[in-house]
């Protein structure tokens, strides 16, 4: 295999989600991920269940490919450990709070200096600037203060968090993007810089148009349950025996659903005979649409609607995706073997390339499993160093 990343070596000091999850992804594209955890502790998603025989499979699922070294930062000899470490790395990935990385010696302005090619990725939740630089944050936090929990979930209702942590993906989306970019720029300047990513930036980011309603319609987005806010019908409706999600898109589109439906008269209602009087007439049209699919079972609708090129599709559980002939194809579940949790599932890599195909088959590691391996190679140190170290628990 090809490794898209080959070559670039990445000095992980991140833990939980966002930071782990970003760099997961290069280790995915073929980076050497090395991960710096405190030792006798590491990274505390290692104690997130669900677990596999002692293992995290939470801590596994974002921290595959990476090899684990145990570093107390928190010491001027770990902190040198670092500094040396950093002069055969491209990129280096933190996500403590601000400040933190100052205090151990480690901020961007302290190593810059002396690494000028460093690409350093800060991933925090308010970002390194700002009233709220300092505040502590997790995912649920940024949820509700971004903005995203106050437009989802039914009118009406208490408000809800997204199912899956959308600001810590999120953020650890945008990094992995920023990592790349500025690594791209340095190997033509021989600059690397700072990437600076918040989790409330990047939440911000993901609102779509509900920014753009607020500013151009003069009022406040809330929850409007499945339905989208500008295109109608585009929601989930139930049928028989569960629920469908039907995405009109177009006036050929709903043309044919009135065909499909035997319900020809809603073509020239006046109340739908375009997607703003749709849009505006929701309501009415949920409820007389609602009679219809309430007749027939979830199958007959896929069958009848998706045979008319209707865009449609079944509201699927966990499971009913775990086996789904299309995830099946595109081999989006993989078991990677781990040492002491054995065959572990997890989702794939959803990046599909025609020449370099990613295989991932390393497990994420034992704490600190590669300790003596990367400070013996990469440092130089010998067995009677390493022992003064493990005594002092500088590693």
């Amino acid at each position: 295999m090809e490794n898209l990343l080959y070559g670039m070596r990445v000095l992980d000091l991140t833990r939980v989600l966002a930071g782990p999850y970003s760099t997961m992804i290069l280790a995915d594209l073929g980076a050497e991920v090395i991960k710096v955890e405190l030792p006798e502790v590491g990274d505390e998603s290692r104690f997130f269940g669900p677990f596999q025989n002692g293992e995290s499979a939470y801590f596994s699922s974002v921290n595959r490919g990476k090899k684990s070294i145990t570093i107390d930062l928190r010491t001027s000899q770990g902190s040198d450990i670092v500094r040396r470490l950093l002069k055969d790395c491209d990129v280096l990935v933190e996500n403590f709070r601000p400040g933190s990385m100052d205090r151990f010696g480690l901020g961007y302005d302290q190593l810059s200096r002396s690494h000028p090619h460093l690409v350093y990725a800060s991933i925090s939740g308010f970002g390194q600037t700002g009233p709220y630089a300092n505040r502590p944050a997790y995912d649920v936090i940024i949820q509700a203060m971004g903005g995203i929990s106050s437009i989802t979930g039914n009118p009406g209702e208490s408000p809800v968090r997204v199912g899956s942590s959308i600001a810590d993906l999120s953020a650890a989306l945008f990094g992995a993007i920023g990592i790349l970019a500025a690594w791209g720029n340095a190997k033509g300047t021989g600059l690397g810089q700072h990437v600076d990513v918040s989790m409330l930036d990047c939440q911000m980011a993901m609102l779509e148009n509900a920014i753009a309603r607020y500013y151009i319609e003069d009022s406040i987005p809330g929850p409007i349950g499945s339905r989208h806010p500008t295109i109608t019908p585009f929601q989930f409706f139930r049928a028989s025996d569960g629920y469908i999600v039907l995405a009109v898109g177009n006036e050929r589109l709903w043309n044919q659903l009135c065909c499909t439906l035997d319900a020809n008269e809603l073509i020239t209602d006046s109340r739908f005979v375009d997607n703003v009087s749709r849009s505006a007439n929701q309501q009415d049209l949920e409820r007389i649409l609602q009679e219809y699919f309430i007749r027939h079972s979830v199958e007959y609708w896929l069958e009848n609607l998706g045979g008319e090129g209707i865009p449609c599709g079944p509201i699927q559980d966990i499971e009913q995706i775990c086996n789904d002939p299309q995830i099946v194809e595109r081999e989006m579940l993989i078991e990677i073997e781990h040492p002491i949790a054995g065959l572990q599932k997890m989702p794939n890599s959803p990046l599909k390339f025609s020449r370099s195909k990613i295989e991932l088959t390393t497990p994420s590691p034992i704490l600190g499993e590669h300790t003596e391996e990367i400070l013996r190679s990469m440092l130089g140190i010998k067995e009677e160093e390493l022992d003064v170290l493990r005594s002092e628990q500088i590693i």
